[in-house]
């Protein structure tokens, strides 16, 4: 079943209009009929299973079959700040973290990040990655799209994920799981959590004592990840312990 979103001003008492692109893409590339089944999520994160009824040059009508819909979200927001990585690594990190359920990604600007971005290409970037999370959404039918931030700088990302519950700094240089495991263990349903991930030349030394105080360093094996796999491999254990209920 094909997912589309829409504001909340589009959702009716008893139907869903549906505008933009996506008509486009329900008329001519999807090629869909009046009486087919799609998902809808409003910018709530509202679900509801509807019927189109019908479709027009300007707009779809999706008649309202049943509401609350089961959401697809974790019972916790994550909050993944990747240092910029190289090359197209950064879109494989959005389309993943996705579908994994993050909540929020914020592309920060470290020492080490091999990528210098001016103004004008960070805007661009920024508005890419966040059609990149749109697709993303609608293929893993998740009840929201995840904001996609505008980069910042090393000093805003960390003041910024002091507003988690819970704040964690995979680090390569700390050693041992145990810290790891407490640090998971102790994520509950209900948290928002912070992930900080260095970007190919690691985390500098000022960044780290930066964090040290107020986020948990914790390891993630005896390995030195990628960039973009690490972020990857903590999504996916939080992902476990959320959803373990």
């Amino acid at each position: 079943m094909y997912q589309f979103f829409v504001p909340d001003a589009q959702v009716g008492r008893e139907f869903i209009t549906i505008t933009g692109a996506d008509v486009n893409h329900i008329k001519h590339v999807l090629r869909m009929k009046p009486g087919e089944k799609i998902r809808v999520s409003s910018g709530g994160g509202a679900d509801f299973l509807c019927e189109i009824s019908e479709l027009s040059d300007t707009f779809v009508q999706a008649d309202i079959l049943k509401e609350d819909a089961p959401s697809t979200e974790l019972p916790g927001r994550i909050y993944l700040f990747q240092g910029l990585p190289k090359k197209d690594r950064m879109e494989t990190v959005i389309e993943k973290a996705v579908e994994l359920g993050v909540y929020e990604i914020i592309p920060v600007a470290m020492r080490y990040c091999v990528v210098k971005l001016d103004a004008k290409k960070r805007a661009a970037k920024v508005e890419r990655w966040q059609k990149l999370a749109e697709a993303a959404a609608k293929q893993s039918k998740r009840s929201i799209i995840p904001k996609i931030h505008p980069v910042m700088e090393f000093k805003e990302a960390a003041s910024y994920a002091l507003n988690c519950d819970v704040r964690l700094v995979p680090y390569e240089n700390k050693e041992g799981m145990e810290a790891t495991w407490e640090a998971f263990d102790a994520v509950k349903p209900g948290n928002s959590i912070s992930v900080m991930i260095g970007p190919e030349g690691g985390f500098c030394e000022e960044e780290i004592a930066l964090v040290s105080e107020t986020m948990r360093l914790v390891s993630l094996g005896k390995r030195i990840l990628r960039t973009d796999t690490a972020g990857i491999a903590v999504l996916s254990m939080l992902m476990l312990k959320l959803e373990m209920r």
